[in-house]
């Protein structure tokens, strides 16, 4: 059990990132420093952005249970 916890970990941690990575910068951080935080600011929402958010909001929530998981086997 701790070792698939494990490998989940790790695979949804690398998912994580690139989910992250996929979003449109929103203004304010280093995105707009390049000149995409306007740009950004003004398109709206579409479908892929909201599916986009939806795997990531999910891959995140994997990702902390799988931390709990792991933490409390490991206390074991």
């Amino acid at each position: 059990m701790e070792f698939f916890l494990k490998v989940l970990l790790a695979v949804t941690s690398v998912l994580l990132i690139v989910a992250v990575l996929l979003h449109k910068g929103r203004g304010g951080g280093l995105s707009s420093l390049f000149g995409g935080g306007t740009q950004s600011s003004l398109a709206g929402s579409s479908v892929a952005e909201k599916n986009l958010d939806r795997i990531t909001l999910g891959l995140g929530l994997v990702w902390i249970i799988c931390i709990i998981g792991v933490g409390l086997l490991l206390k074991l």
